[in-house]
């Protein structure tokens, strides 16, 4: 998703996306001829009140970050299938899957 389609799915502005891509709250990575961010939009969640950024996606983005890992590195990370997960990191943490994601986030470094 676009950071635009991001704030609208969300219900909030742009700024506050940006705000949320710098407190690592959720991640992007550039991509296409205009070099533009895009987040994977399985970040995002059903809540009560409609949609929302899944809470534990922001420990796995700062334990690679820390770990040396780019944004566009993390991004493809969190939707690429996971052989020790048998699906992608991101499907993983939208079933409750939060300590097997950290596990195989540490075991890469």
């Amino acid at each position: 998703m676009t950071v635009p389609e991001y704030a609208e799915a969300l219900q909030i502005s742009i700024s506050q996306v940006r705000e949320l891509l710098r407190e690592r709250h959720v991640v992007a990575a550039r991509r296409g001829e205009n070099n533009a961010l895009y987040l994977p939009a399985g970040q995002l969640v059903d809540g009560d009140s409609g949609p929302e950024v899944l809470a534990t996606v922001r420990g796995t983005i700062i334990l690679l970050a820390d770990a040396g890992m780019s944004d566009d590195e993390i991004a493809k990370w969190l939707v690429t299938d996971n052989d020790e997960l048998g699906e992608s990191p991101l499907a993983a943490l939208r079933s409750g899957k939060r300590a097997p994601v950290r596990r195989a986030a540490q075991s890469l470094f």
